[in-house]
């Protein structure tokens, strides 16, 4: 019996000695893993189709003390990107997603936040998908810098969120003429940002997996 069941997102796959892949998993409990899939190359994988990047799986897996690699025994398919993959840019959006996770995403630390986003978005993808991937995209890279610690969190002062309001609803020759300062751009701009984000967040499906954000 395997020592680990988790729910995963695979990441990316890499050719390893003649059949093998090596996985990178993305696990609800655990973080990113990387893990080697015996036989996963043959024609008549046990894994199948569930080694497709961005496969929802209950991942069944070995983990040894002081061992990089776990030995990833057996994936159960939960939810397939298949459906997604037959329309070009909801397949390069799965790419981006894919990629952009495996470079953020610190190996071993879990993450339930980003994980359920992962799912969020993909949901949303599938759901609208004639509306297409690039507002769920951006959306997806929002929070994805703010999980991952690169953007601070947007607090402005009550003067520069006044000043940004004023900038959203005037013309440029209609503004209160003010004093500005570095902190002033700097608080427009997070303020900006969080707004983008409103905008975003009001215009993609609303879900119990992103209202937990």
């Amino acid at each position: 019996m395997p020592a680990r069941v988790s729910e995963a997102l695979i990441l990316r796959t890499y050719p390893f000695q003649e059949a093998d892949l090596i996985v990178s998993f993305f696990t609800r409990d655990l973080g990113k893993l990387r893990g080697v899939a015996r036989g996963a190359r043959r024609t008549k994988s046990k894994f199948g189709a569930a080694l497709e990047r961005l496969s929802y799986v209950r991942a069944y897996y070995f983990q040894r003390p002081n061992r990089e690699l776990v030995r990833l025994d057996q994936c159960e398919l939960l939810r397939s990107p298949f459906e997604l993959q037959r329309d070009y840019a909801a397949a390069v959006a799965l790419d981006f997603l894919a990629e952009v996770s495996e470079q953020l995403l610190a190996p071993a630390e879990p993450s339930e936040r980003f994980f359920r986003l992962l799912l969020a978005v993909i949901e949303h993808l599938r759901a609208e998908a004639a509306a297409g991937p690039w507002r769920a995209v951006t959306y997806f890279c929002l929070w994805a810098v703010r999980l991952s610690g690169f953007l601070p969190e947007l607090r402005v002062s009550p003067e520069s969120a006044g000043i940004a309001e004023e900038m959203l609803k005037k013309p440029v020759g209609e503004l209160t003429p003010r004093n500005w300062s570095k902190q002033t751009a700097a608080d427009l701009r997070r303020f900006l940002i969080r707004r983008i984000e409103e905008h975003l967040e009001r215009r993609l499906i609303t879900v119990p997996l992103l209202e937990a954000l």
